[in-house]
């Protein structure tokens, strides 16, 4: 139990550190962020693992306090939304017992996704399950990491290369079978050309020194809250981790122009694995969960899988463990319940910003008109955002669908190395013409050359 309560008027037991100047204001879920449709928390579920237990607590907590729906982010967290401004005390008291706040001083800052299928379907030079255990662990026992802005994120990739394309700020690619632990790992930090090999047992460390050298690169820099965010680039922090790595004798060699890999995220439906069981893989429509669909995917984990569910940073869902008996049951029930288990849905590959009315800045409901303006499906993913922040894109290649003043602009965004700039096809739309808006995202989806600016 709390040793005390946090209210309103009683801070909490562990208490956030005050703010540095440094900073952002990301929210967490001891800094509410107050939106059109309530206050938004962000809880942070490193690797997005959970117990079946935890996820049970999240679903409470988004019925009791919040408008009873659970949001993914692009980071394999969850966010509540519509909660009362001074819930903050009763949101940390259900998260605190169900296990979800290990420290209230780090709970912003254990930013870390890793590859969902991990020691689940054979492929993958590691589990990588040892090293974010351990580096959770790390981070939370660390006074120099509260200083961390809620941005820096930290990616553990099993080697199939899925979470090494996030663009995380530090990133360990696992390599070799003998598993994160005895094997070894290349640590690289930023879009710096080379990187750092070390022992798979000293990964997690060697991801902490990074995240030091972060920080005493971007000391008195009041806006580097990522590595990008460094006037000199992520050259010198190798250089400075290495040097780091060397005073605490841990052993690293340089390897110069190794690029990160790449790979696919987890496809909705069933995951075979190497034994008799089989992993259930969903996505969320638009990233958000209904208390009910939250709740039977917690079922499905205690009842017929191993107690614990994935979430990813694709707004999906991973249930491993389940029995190969109960696999194709299950997975229809979830179809049932309006999960997306089958990549054909033609709400596949689709994601949005949370729009009007939630969002002051949104320019468009951009969530009913996704909906309106649904295709077939396939291509390139689309993203739909209320206006130029675009809030939670993908990473990678993406159709950017943004609400502008008079209407949606779609075009090709991306990070494809050599790419020449996309074309541009001005094409006047009436105001109720939904069909020439979803034929545009459809072309835009399978002609990455083509990018339409639209008034709807």
């Amino acid at each position: 139990m709390l040793a005390a309560m946090p209210t309103a008027t009683n801070p909490p037991p562990r208490d956030e550190p005050p703010i540095p100047v440094r900073l952002d204001a990301c929210p967490g879920t001891l800094r509410l962020h107050m939106a059109d449709d309530g206050a938004l928390a962000r809880v942070r579920v490193p690797g997005g693992v959970l117990t079946a237990a935890q996820a049970a607590a999240l679903a409470d907590a988004a019925v009791r306090l919040g408008d009873g729906t659970l949001h993914l982010t692009s980071r394999g967290n969850v966010q509540l939304r519509g909660l009362e401004g001074d819930c903050g005390g009763a949101l940390a008291g259900l998260l605190d017992a169900a296990g979800l706040l290990p420290s209230y001083r780090h709970e912003r800052v254990r930013n870390i996704v890793a590859s969902p299928l991990s020691g689940l379907d054979g492929t993958g030079d590691a589990d990588v399950r040892p090293w974010l255990r351990a580096l959770d662990g790390l981070l939370c026992a660390s006074e120099a990491a509260t200083a961390l802005s809620g941005r820096f994120l930290f990616a553990l990739d099993d080697g199939r290369g899925d979470v090494a394309s996030l663009g995380a700020d530090v990133t360990l690619i696992a390599s070799g079978a003998a598993g994160a632990a005895s094997g070894g790992a290349l640590l690289h930090i930023g879009g710096a050309d080379g990187a750092l090999r070390v022992r798979g047992a000293d990964a997690p460390r060697a991801a902490l020194f990074a995240a030091e050298a972060f920080l005493e690169a971007a000391e008195g820099q009041s806006r580097a809250w990522r590595v990008r965010d460094l006037p000199d680039g992520a050259g010198p922090l190798v250089r400075a981790t290495a040097r780091l790595l060397e005073a605490a004798g841990i052993p690293c060699t340089y390897v110069a122009s190794v690029s990160l890999p790449t790979g696919a995220a987890p496809a909705p439906g069933i995951v075979d694995g190497p034994d008799d069981h089989r992993a259930l893989s969903v996505l969320a429509p638009l990233g958000s969960l209904t208390a009910t669909q939250w709740r039977l995917l917690a079922e499905v984990a205690r009842t017929d899988g191993d107690g614990e569910v994935r979430l990813t940073p694709w707004r999906g869902v991973v249930v491993p463990g389940v029995d190969r008996a109960a696999a194709d049951d299950r997975l229809r029930d979830l179809a049932a319940a309006g999960l997306i288990t089958d990549p054909a849905s033609p709400w596949y590959g689709v994601g949005a910003c949370i729009g009007r009315p939630g969002c002051a800045k949104s320019l468009a409901d951009v969530r009913a008109d996704a909906g309106t303006a649904l295709g077939t499906g396939g291509g390139l993913p689309v993203y739909w955002s209320g206006c130029a922040r675009r809030c939670g894109h993908p990473q990678g290649d993406w159709v950017d669908v943004v609400a502008e003043q008079d209407g949606y602009r779609v075009s090709v965004r991306g990070a494809s190395p050599g790419e020449p700039p996309p074309a541009t096809v001005t094409e006047p739309t009436p105001p109720t013409a939904p069909a020439v808006l979803a034929a545009a995202v459809a072309s835009a989806r399978t002609a990455p050359a083509c990018t339409t600016p639209l008034t709807q």
